[in-house]
């Protein structure tokens, strides 16, 4: 009998409810007292109603823990003693019934998570041996070659080897438009290839993909609890065990006993205790579903407050995908010094490396040599040897360290870098050989951001970037940011967001998760840009933004500010309502039932004030794909 679902016993002891007030108000409505069958009635529908309310109890009980469940049963046993049939039934019914509506509205917040785990892949198609096989995407190994057709899921992260496709990314960028992938381009687990075929290299499967490491870390995120959740909790253990005693201590000195009871019901502080998490969980959902990951209601929290923003320049105020734009060579054939300078970067992962050997193999073709003795002077460039000469490419710092004479450029540097170039300069231990103007392209949502940003609170907004100062000075400028830091280690930022933090309060570092690890980590909050994929990024920054969209971090910041003021709402209102409850009380204006219905009224309104924050940015995305079928 006691296997029900929380609908049967609802159901159930609903009937039981109805049949009592039948039997008393209408059948034996003459009678004074309650009538045999009608406490029978009333008995079994408390039992049925309250069986897993008395059973939760005496578990916690068992570990030391006193919660609701313990207050509602002893209310309820209590009302039965003294012959109170109908207040045990009411209250073991309402709060049954509450706890079956709240069961339902939460899983709406839980779906935004299911949602994700539904995106999840069932099969993948393997050529191996020359056939195509199914298998479980969990039985696919490196090196596989995956077969997606039109409508299927891509099952692992890896590298295009064949085909073209549009592939429908917002499993892990939240954005819904297709994008095109070919032969050389990455694509990721869990998302979908919209029209097109795709001969797929496994690169990273099973829990390695970015999917299922998204999954795992959006179910750790609910987990983590924020520090306003830990408070209320700590004060729900101290709450309930004084509300017991002073109940006893009411219902002794005013010997009443139903005015005891009474208080047990109306205090029990459950739309209090929800308050904080439901909120926590419902924003979280959200975000992951636009695909911006939020590890905790304590990083929310922290994203909430923060009212100081660093950037980093290239990869996140910047595109990430500078060009050449100029080469002056000095001593040497033009082609055979970008050729040399490519070599030495082929053993850099920096962009601007990049970029370099990006120019070099269009101008001279695939450059298969490797440099010797390669080394990163962090912050400054590398040094490597070639043919026999040790070479040094990189900034000015690292000629200063070097002792290598430049006064003869500077001129030069000064009048590149006033362009809002970054000039790299290639030398020997006694001369320059050359410099490499470079050029990168801000984002085109990045000004709109930073005014934004402004809007939403954020006091001070600066960059911190490696490059030279008046290559910042220019993008800073065009962004009119409050500030620029150049030419920094990544100590530096490290330390540069610390006097952040000391002058405005929490200070987030923005990075491409890469070169700004350090700082990611140290920062309160780190966050991430453009991270599909991207390990270092999603391990180490407490904010990650999928996709390359930076404009998503004002998105982000609406989203924990939304939050907050919604936690807040919701312990506003959970505290009035004790406090009108206990006073009513205390005036004799409220009973047993009443009250068990207007606490049970109360924890449903703070979930669904809650569940507010699944739609928020809804209407601006809306807008967006609006925009993008006018654009087209």
């Amino acid at each position: 009998m006691f296997k029900l679902s929380k609908k049967q016993i609802v159901w159930i002891s609903g009937i039981l409810a109805i049949a009592a007030i039948v039997l008393n108000k209408v059948i034996y409505k003459d009678m004074e007292g309650y009538v045999t069958l009608s406490i029978v009635v009333m008995i079994l529908g408390t039992v049925i109603a309250g069986y897993n309310i008395f059973k939760t109890a005496a578990v916690s009980l068992r570990y030391k823990v006193i919660g609701i469940d313990l207050l509602v049963s002893i209310a309820a046993i209590g009302a039965i003693i003294i012959g109170e049939y109908w207040e045990a039934q009411a209250v073991t019914f309402l709060f049954t019934i509450g706890d079956y509506l709240e069961s339902l509205t939460l899983e709406k917040t839980r779906n935004s998570i299911r949602s994700l785990m539904d995106l999840a892949p069932d099969i993948a198609r393997v050529r191996r041996n020359g056939e195509e096989i199914e298998i479980s995407p969990d039985e696919v190994v490196y090196g596989d070659l995956i077969i997606i057709k039109p409508g299927e899921k891509i099952a692992v992260d890896g590298e295009v080897i064949e085909g073209s496709a549009y592939v429908n990314q917002a499993a892990i960028t939240g954005e819904s438009m297709p994008i095109s992938r070919d032969p050389g381009e990455e694509v990721y687990s869990g998302t979908i290839v919209e029209s097109g075929y795709l001969l797929v290299k496994a690169e990273k499967v099973g829990e390695d993909t970015t999917f299922a490491r998204i999954l795992h870390m959006v179910e750790e995120a609910q987990d983590k609890k924020a520090g306003s959740q830990k408070f209320l909790e700590k004060f729900a253990a101290w709450y309930t065990p004084a509300i017991i005693v002073l109940s006893i201590l009411a219902g002794l000195i005013s010997k009443d006993v139903r005015l005891g009871l009474t208080l047990l019901v109306v205090s029990c502080p459950g739309a209090l205790v929800i308050s904080t998490p439901i909120s926590y969980v419902a924003a979280i959902g959200n975000g992951a579903k636009n695909g911006v990951l939020i590890k905790g209601g304590e990083i929310m929290e922290k994203l909430g407050r923060v009212k100081a923003i660093a950037f980093d320049k290239t990869g996140t105020l910047t595109e990430g995908k500078p060009g050449v734009s100029r080469i002056k060579a000095y001593d040497m054939d033009e082609d055979e010094f970008l050729r040399i300078a490519a070599i030495g970067e082929s053993y850099s992962e920096h962009p601007l490396g990049a970029a370099i050997i990006r120019k070099a193999e269009e101008k001279l073709g695939r450059i298969s040599v490797t440099p010797e003795d390669a080394r990163m002077l962090i912050g400054h460039g590398l040094a490597f040897v070639y043919d026999g000469t040790e070479y040094y490419i990189g900034n000015r710092r690292l000629l200063d360290d070097q002792n290598i004479d430049y006064s003869a450029q500077e001129d030069y540097l000064n009048e590149e870098e006033g362009l809002g170039q970054t000039a790299v300069i290639m030398a020997s231990a006694d001369k320059v050989h050359g410099i490499i103007s470079i050029a990168d392209t801000i984002r085109p949502e990045a000004k709109q951001l930073v005014s934004d940003l402004h809007g939403q609170g954020i006091q001070h907004i600066v960059m911190l970037t490696g490059d030279n100062r008046r290559a910042a000075q220019a993008v800073a400028e065009e962004l009119g940011l409050d500030g620029h830091y150049s030419e920094l280690l990544p100590e530096d930022k490290v330390s540069s967001l610390a006097d952040l933090s000391a002058k405005y309060g929490e200070a987030a570092m923005v990075g491409d998760g890469i070169n700004d690890a350090p700082a990611l980590a140290s920062a309160d909050p780190g966050i991430a840009i453009g991270a599909a994929g991207a390990d270092v990024a999603m391990e180490t920054a407490d904010v990650v933004l999928m996709s390359d969209d930076i404009g998503k971090l004002s998105y982000a910041m609406g989203l924990s500010r939304a939050t907050s003021n919604n936690v807040r709402q919701n312990v506003i209102f959970a505290i009035i309502v004790v406090v009108l409850l206990l006073a009513g009380v205390l005036v004799q204006e409220v009973n047993m039932s009443l009250g068990m219905l207007v606490h049970e009224g109360s924890v449903l309104l703070v979930i669904l004030n809650a569940m507010r924050l699944l739609n928020y940015g809804r209407k601006g995305k809306k807008r967006k794909l609006e925009a993008v079928k006018v654009g087209k």
